[in-house]
């Protein structure tokens, strides 16, 4: 499948590559392009043991690649992950301060083409895919998409073994259709009999 992530730092980027690792061609867009840059030359910005190597095999074998142009990587995706940061609020609350996320949603908006699943990757608070659909459906009324959550459950130094075996991956949709893009995306787990567990969005968010 071809699947879009937004954010290059240390989830979308264990994610997208693991990805590409599984099959799939995997475009990931990050609007630093410093960073993007030392990527292309296979400067990997975080440590994660493996995580190098797996980087450079793929983008080698045509299946991985890095961009800042959000507008070349959204129309032919058939999932995008969106994996920005979502910083504690300023305010001190202990909230996440999802503008990244919106700010993501708004530009992905205006290049779907055909029917797109947008999927919640950061660690975001319960309702915050719903906010995603409402923020495309009024920038791209005529979008046609559904939005999902899929939590990480990532450990630093661990991450490759953890997305490559984990003991569940649990997937938040509302439609049938959805549900069966994130099994296609999760195929190589299901096939060695990882459980898919899949539940309804918010109790996918709420999860994490």
């Amino acid at each position: 499948m071809k699947i879009t992530m937004i954010g290059t730092g240390y989830v979308g980027l264990v994610t997208g590559t693991c990805f590409a690792e599984f099959g799939h061609h995997v475009t990931c867009v990050d609007k630093i392009e410093d960073k993007i840059e030392r990527l292309k030359n296979g400067e990997i910005p975080i440590y994660e043991p493996g995580l190098d190597t797996l980087v450079n095999k793929n983008v080698a074998e045509g299946r991985l690649c890095f961009t800042t142009n959000i507008a070349e990587a959204i129309p032919e995706a058939e999932a995008i992950f969106i994996a920005v940061g979502t910083p504690s609020s300023r305010r001190g609350d202990g909230y996440a301060d999802l503008t990244y996320i919106y700010e993501a949603s708004k530009e992905i908006a205006g290049y779907l083409r055909g029917y797109t699943v947008i999927v919640d990757k950061s660690t975001v608070p319960v309702g915050t895919a719903r906010q995603v659909a409402r923020i495309i459906r009024k920038e791209n009324p005529a979008a046609d998409f559904d939005v999902a959550s899929n939590p990480e459950f990532l450990r630093e130094g661990a991450a490759i073994a953890d997305f490559m075996r984990p003991d569940r991956v649990v997937v938040g949709v509302e439609s049938e259709k959805a549900g069966q893009v994130m099994q296609e995306i999760y195929k190589p787990l299901y096939l060695i009999d990882t459980p898919i567990v899949r539940t309804t969005i918010e109790t996918a968010e709420l999860t994490k």
